[in-house]
C-alpha cells in the first residue's frame, strides 16, 4: 500500500460492490484500501480514524474450514463478498437443522458470520455445546449490530496491528492477581488512585481484559464503569433499557465512564457475567450493550460472556499467561472454567489468530461414592453343621440412624467447619448445641437405649423447624448474610460431575442442571441450574428443596409485580420461605409476605408473593430471589425483570 492510502476506505453502500471487487482482485493486498460502508455511521467513522492508530497494514487473514451467513437476504451486496476468503467453503445456513449430520460432514473451524438480531438461542446455543471443548470442532463468530457494524468487523480482520502495539492490561474490580512482568494489573486499590479512565483509553492495547460484576450494558470497576452506550446509534422504541434511556443520570459518575468503542485494541476480553448475550436473551436494547458498542470500535477480536461464570483468580492467570504467548483467550479460559459449569462461558467475535491445538480438557474425577460398603460378616455363612438362619441374629447393620439425622448431621458439620461462616456469625451457639445432641444420636449406646427413633426424630423435628425459622428471618432481614454465600464456598472447593440435566428454566427456555462434589468432607455437594436466558436460575443442597419463580417480564413504576413460587419440598413438613430484592432497590420496593411458613405433604406447593414498588423507582433491569429453608438447607431461585416509566 503506497504511503498515501489510508489503510481503511470509507464508502457507501452504492460503492460497496465494485470497491470490495477492487480489493479482492488486486493481486497485493496492501495495493488498496480495505472498503468499510459507514453509510449513516458517523461512530463508524471515528472507529475507523482510531483503528488506524492500532492497524497499519493489511494482511491476508487464514481462513477457517468452512463459513455460514446467517441471514443472507437482510445483507446488502458486497458484505458476504467481503467475507469469501475467511473461510475455505461456505455452505447455507439450512444445514443447520441436523447438527449431528452437519458435525459429521464439516470438521473443524467454524464460522458463523450474521448481523446480532440473528445470533439467536437457536441455532447459536446448540453449536456452543457442540463446539465446546471438542476436538474437532470450533466455533467463532462476526456480527455487528447492523450490516455496517457487520462489515466493520469484517473488514479488521484484514488489519495487522502496528509494531510496538504490545501492551496488556488486565483490569480486575473482583480479583487482587499477581502481577505477571509484561502485564498491566490494575484491581480494586488502583481505581481508588488512579486515573482508570486515562489509563485504558490513553494506551494502545494488544489484549486487554475487564473484569467485574455488571450487566450486559456496563463492567463495574470500581467508580469507573465500561459502558456499552452508543449515541449515534438509534434506540429500540419498546425495549427496555438503562436508567440512562429514561433521563436519568447513570447509577455511576459520569465523568467516570469509559465507552467501550473508544478504546484502543487489537483485542478486548469482557469478564463480566451476561456481557455478550445471544440477541433474544438480551436484557436491554442494542443501543446500550457492551458487546455490539465493543464490535463497532477498533477491536479486531472481542471475547464476550453469552451468560454467568465463575472467573477468579484461576482464569485471570491463565488469560494473562495467554495473552503473552499468543495463546488464543477463549479456549484457555473456557478450558480454564472447564472444572466449574459444563457450558462455554466465552465466545470469540474474531478470526483466531492460530489454528486450534488440541486441549487436554479432561473432566475432573468424579468424587467416589458414599454407598455403604458390602458387609461379610460371618454370622451370615451357613455351614451343614450350624444350620443358623442369620434371621435370627441381629444384624450389625441395624445401627442405622435416622436418615434425616445423618442429612442434618453433614450440614451442621459443613456449615460449622468449612469457614463459611465465621467466628461471631449469630447462628453459630445454636448449630452447636444441635451438633452435640446429633453427634450423641449418631452413638450406638444412644441410638439403641437411650431415645428410642420416635423421641429422636421428634426432637430433631423441633430444633430444625425453630432454626429454620431463624434462618430465614435473618436472611430475610440481611439477604447478604453469609450462610446466602454457600454455593460460591462450596462450589470453589469442588469438582464438576460429569453428569448433565437438561431442564426447563422458569422462563420456558432449556437449561442445564449440574452438581459440584465436594472435594473435602466438610464441603457440601452444591446443584445448580443455569439458563443463557436468565443465568445462575436456582442453587440448592442435594435433598433440598426445588425452587422455580415465575413472574412478568416487566412492571411500571408504582405497580405491583406478583411472583409464583412453585416449591416441591425435600419431604414432608415445614418449610420456610421469602423473597428480596438487591440492596440498590430495596428502598423503592416492599415484599409482602417478607417470610411465609408452607407445610409440604409431598405435593408441590405454589406460595405467592407481591412486590410493590415506589412511583420513583428508576426505570431499568432488577431481579428477585426467592428462596426456602428447610432442614438448615436454603435453596434459592432468581429471575430478572424489568420497570418501565407509568404510562400516562
Amino acid at each position: 500500500m503506497n504511503a498515501a492510502a489510508p489503510l481503511f476506505h470509507p464508502v457507501l453502500f452504492r460503492q460497496l460492490p465494485s470497491a470490495v471487487k477492487e480489493f479482492l482482485d488486486t493481486g497485493d493486498p496492501a495495493a488498496v484500501s480495505v472498503p468499510v460502508p459507514v453509510e449513516g455511521r458517523a461512530d463508524l467513522v471515528r472507529s475507523v480514524e482510531l483503528a488506524s492508530r492500532v492497524y497499519t497494514a493489511v494482511r491476508p487473514p487464514r481462513p477457517v474450514d468452512l463459513g455460514i451467513v446467517l441471514g443472507t437476504e437482510q445483507l446488502p451486496e458486497g458484505v458476504t463478498e467481503l467475507a469469501r476468503p475467511l473461510a475455505r467453503e461456505w455452505v447455507d445456513e439450512e444445514q443447520l437443522a441436523d447438527l449431528a449430520a452437519f458435525h459429521r460432514r464439516h470438521p473443524g473451524e467454524l464460522l458463523l458470520l450474521g448481523c446480532y438480531d440473528r445470533l439467536n438461542l437457536d441455532p447459536v446455543r446448540a453449536l456452543l455445546l457442540a463446539t465446546y471443548r471438542s476436538r474437532r470442532h470450533r466455533l467463532t463468530l462476526l456480527s455487528g449490530r447492523d450490516a455496517a457494524s457487520l462489515a466493520w468487523n469484517i473488514a479488521k480482520q484484514y488489519a495487522r496491528p502496528a509494531t510496538g502495539i504490545d501492551a496488556v492490561g488486565l483490569f480486575t474490580d473482583t480479583d487482587r492477581p499477581p502481577h505477571l512482568p509484561g502485564v498491566r494489573v490494575f484491581d480494586d486499590r488502583d481505581f481508588e488512585r488512579a486515573d482508570i479512565q486515562a489509563e485504558i483509553l490513553g494506551t494502545r492495547w494488544r489484549r486487554v481484559a475487564f473484569q467485574g460484576h455488571g450487566k450486559d450494558d456496563s463492567v463495574n470497576l470500581g467508580e469507573f464503569t465500561i459502558c456499552g452506550l452508543n449515541p449515534a446509534v438509534p434506540a429500540r422504541p419498546g425495549l427496555l433499557g438503562p436508567r440512562c434511556a429514561y433521563g436519568l443520570p447513570c447509577y455511576k459518575p459520569e465523568d467516570k465512564l469509559v465507552p467501550l468503542n473508544r478504546v484502543e485494541a487489537v483485542e478486548l476480553v469482557l469478564s463480566a457475567c451476561n456481557s455478550g448475550p445471544l440477541a433474544d436473551l438480551a436484557l436491554y436494547d442494542p443501543k446500550y450493550q457492551l458487546l455490539l458498542n465493543a464490535l463497532d470500535g477498533p477491536a479486531r477480536t472481542v471475547v464476550s460472556a453469552v451468560s454467568v461464570h465463575d472467573s477468579d483468580r484461576p482464569e485471570n492467570v491463565a488469560w494473562m499467561r495467554a495473552a503473552l504467548t499468543g495463546a488464543d483467550s477463549v479456549d484457555v479460559l473456557n478450558a480454564s472454567l472447564a472444572g466449574s459449569h459444563p457450558y462455554p462461558a466465552f465466545m470469540r467475535f474474531g478470526l483466531p489468530d492460530a489454528p486450534s491445538q488440541t486441549l487436554e480438557q479432561h473432566s475432573p474425577e468424579e468424587r467416589a461414592s458414599e454407598g455403604d460398603a458390602p458387609e461379610n460378616h460371618p454370622l451370615e455363612q451357613h455351614t451343614s453343621e450350624q444350620h443358623i438362619s442369620a434371621r435370627q441374629i441381629p444384624h450389625p447393620s441395624d445401627h442405622r440412624p435416622d436418615p434425616l439425622v445423618i442429612t442434618v448431621g453433614r450440614r451442621l458439620t459443613a456449615l460449622l467447619t468449612s469457614e463459611l461462616l465465621p467466628h461471631n456469625h449469630p447462628l453459630r451457639p445454636r448449630l452447636t448445641k444441635l451438633a452435640r445432641k446429633v453427634d450423641l444420636w449418631v452413638a450406638r449406646p444412644t441410638h439403641l437405649a437411650d431415645q428410642s427413633p420416635d423421641e429422636i426424630r421428634s426432637s430433631l423435628t423441633a430444633d430444625l423447624q425453630s432454626l429454620d425459622h431463624v434462618i430465614a428471618e435473618q436472611v430475610a432481614a440481611n439477604p447478604e448474610n453469609e450462610i446466602m454465600n454457600y454455593p460460591a464456598h462450596f462450589g470453589d472447593r469442588s469438582s464438576l460431575d460429569r453428569q448433565v440435566c437438561e431442564v426447563t428454566c422458569h422462563c420456558g427456555r432449556p437449561a442445564q442442571e449440574f452438581t459440584r462434589r465436594g472435594l473435602l468432607p466438610h464441603i457440601l455437594d452444591t446443584t445448580c441450574a443455569v439458563c443463557m436466558r436468565c443465568g445462575d436460575v436456582t442453587f440448592r443442597l442435594p435433598e433440598a428443596p426445588a425452587l422455580l419463580a415465575y413472574a412478568a417480564d416487566e412492571v411500571e413504576q408504582g405497580g405491583v409485580l406478583e411472583v409464583r413460587a412453585a416449591l416441591t419440598a425435600a419431604r414432608p413438613g415445614p418449610v420456610r420461605l421469602g423473597l428480596f430484592v438487591p440492596t440498590y432497590l430495596r428502598e423503592d420496593a416492599t415484599v409482602e409476605p417478607a417470610t411465609v411458613r408452607v407445610r409440604a405433604a409431598g405435593q408441590p406447593e405454589d406460595v405467592v408473593f407481591r412486590v410493590r414498588f415506589a412511583p420513583t423507582t428508576a426505570p431499568q433491569a432488577y431481579y428477585f430471589t426467592v428462596f426456602a429453608v428447610q432442614d438448615l438447607a436454603v435453596s434459592t431461585a432468581r429471575r430478572h425483570f424489568g420497570v418501565l416509566p407509568r404510562r400516562t
